[in-house]
């Protein structure tokens, strides 16, 4: 039993002996340079990594929706064709429409010398025409049937289409009389000031949509004559 314990004793000794030589070691300038004699004793180091690269990225957004492009006349008109009250002379009753065909104007007779004036499209060559009708009817977003004399001289036009922001009608419509014409609105603001229909008086959805708020069934329409261009018959019926 004695020589067990001085066997332990001397080999406790030794250990407390390297113990000494590593802190010595370590505290000595040398060691900064020289590695240690018992690397088995000596923490292993964190693998060496390289500084990660900054790239700046733009800020995230959200997603923006540009509004919907609702081709109701919403564009900018030239300033001679966007509604306003005007000073105009005339002895028809207030609620009558006149239609300035050459200037493509449509007055709302306000009465005391003042109406309001909307620029408008008109019929194009060959498709003008003059006279005094009445609104027979009005619809809000109407449905569209060609005449049968518009199919014949545009065979690929539909044979009907429901009322909606793609219908050539418009917002709105006030029929006139028995004709096949009609007061109506537009998906295609930049006609407005043209001469461009096939006789219909069309309106930006805009000035259309105050129209049809202004205007009674029964109102008094007056088209006057182009006189500068070709004009078909007066108040053609369809």
């Amino acid at each position: 039993m004695s020589r067990k314990i001085n066997h332990f004793a001397l080999l406790g000794g030794a250990a407390a002996l390297a113990g000494v030589a590593i802190v010595a070691l370590a505290a000595s300038p040398a060691s900064a340079a020289q590695p240690l004699p018992f690397p088995f004793l000596l923490l292993p180091q964190p693998a060496e990594t390289q500084p990660m690269a900054y790239a700046p990225t733009e800020p995230s957004f959200p997603a923006v929706q540009s509004a919907p492009q609702d081709d109701d006349g919403s564009a900018e008109l030239p300033a001679r064709l966007k509604r306003q009250i005007v000073t105009y002379a005339t002895r028809e009753a207030p609620g009558t429409i006149i239609i300035d065909t050459p200037n493509t104007y449509l007055y709302y007779v306000l009465g005391g010398g003042r109406a309001v004036r909307y620029g408008v499209g008109v019929g194009r060559d060959g498709f003008t025409w003059s006279g005094t009708q009445s609104i027979s009817k009005k619809a809000e977003w109407p449905d569209w049937t060609p005449p049968p004399e518009m199919i014949a001289r545009q065979p690929y036009l539909p044979r009907h289409m429901a009322g909606g922001p793609g219908n050539p009608l418009g917002a709105r419509a006030m029929y006139l009389g028995g004709t096949i014409y009609r007061i109506h609105g537009t998906n295609a603001p930049s006609t407005i000031g043209t001469h461009v229909s096939s006789g219909c008086i069309r309106l930006t959805n805009d000035d259309v949509t105050d129209l049809y708020a202004r205007v009674s069934v029964g109102a008094k329409v007056i088209v006057l004559p182009d006189n500068r261009r070709a004009d078909n018959t007066s108040g053609r019926r369809g």
